[in-house]
C-alpha cells in the first residue's frame, strides 16, 4: 500500500526500526558514517594504532598488518546516534594506500627493481637490496641477464590476519651499460668483440 511505501522510504532515510518499538515512539537506527584512512605502504605493513576524528569524536582503531588498498572495515556502533532510543549506526573505514617509491605490491608479494652495472652482471658479485625490514646482501651470478628475476621467500608483504606470514619479494635486475667510456675502455671492448 501507499502507507507501506512511505514507511520503506522513511526507513531507508533514517535506518531500520528497532524491534519492540511501536507507533510514534519507534526507535530508528542511526546513520552509517564512511571515512577514508590514508596510509603509506610501510604503515600498512605493520600492526599499529591510529586515532581518527569522526563527527567530532576521537575513535582509536587498531590497523592490522597487511591491509589492502580499498579494503573496508566496519566499526559497529561508531556511526550516528539512534533516534528515539534506536541503536547507533556503524562506521565504515576504507584504506587508501599510497604508492611506494621503492616497492610495487601485488597481493602479498612485493616487487623491486635493482640496478647492476655491466661488470657485476658479467662477472658476478654482490648487491644490497631493500626489503621492508632493511637491506639484504644478494649474490649476483656471473652472466646475469637484464630482466633476470630473483625471488626472496618471506621478504614480501605481511599476510592479513596471519601472524608471522609474509609474501615474497621479487627482485628484477636492470643491467646498466657504462657511459662516457675512455678510448682505452672502448679499445678493450673492441678486443673482446673481435674474440667472439
Amino acid at each position: 500500500s501507499g502507507a507501506d511505501g512511505f514507511s520503506d522510504f522513511f526507513e531507508q532515510m533514517f535506518g531500520h526500526r528497532t524491534r519492540g518499538g511501536g507507533g510514534a515512539n519507534a526507535g530508528f537506527r542511526g546513520q552509517d558514517f564512511h571515512a577514508d584512512l590514508n596510509l603509506s605502504l610501510r604503515d600498512a605493513a605493520r600492526t599499529h594504532k591510529q586515532i581518527l576524528t569522526v563527527n567530532g569524536k576521537n575513535v582509536r582503531i587498531t590497523i592490522p598488518a597487511g591491509v589492502a588498498n580499498g579494503q573496508v572495515i566496519k566499526l559497529k556502533g561508531y556511526g550516528g546516534e539512534g533516534i528515539n532510543g534506536g541503536p547507533a549506526g556503524d562506521l565504515y573505514i576504507t584504506f587508501v594506500i599510497a604508492e611506494d617509491p621503492v616497492f610495487k605490491r601485488l597481493g602479498d608479494d612485493l616487487y623491486v627493481d635493482v640496478d647492476i652495472d655491466l661488470y657485476t652482471a658479467l662477472l658476478g658479485g654482490e648487491k644490497l637490496v631493500d626489503t621492508l625490514e632493511g637491506q639484504v646482501k644478494l649474490k649476483v651470478k656471473p652472466e646475469t641477464q637484464n630482466g633476470t628475476k630473483v625471488r626472496l621467500k618471506g621478504k614480501g608483504f605481511p599476510v592479513y590476519k596471519k601472524e608471522g606470514q609474509s609474501g615474497d619479494l621479487i627482485v628484477t635486475y636492470s643491467v646498466k651499460l657504462p657511459v662516457n667510456l675512455t678510448e682505452q675502455q672502448k679499445e678493450m671492448f673492441r678486443k673482446i668483440q673481435s674474440m667472439n
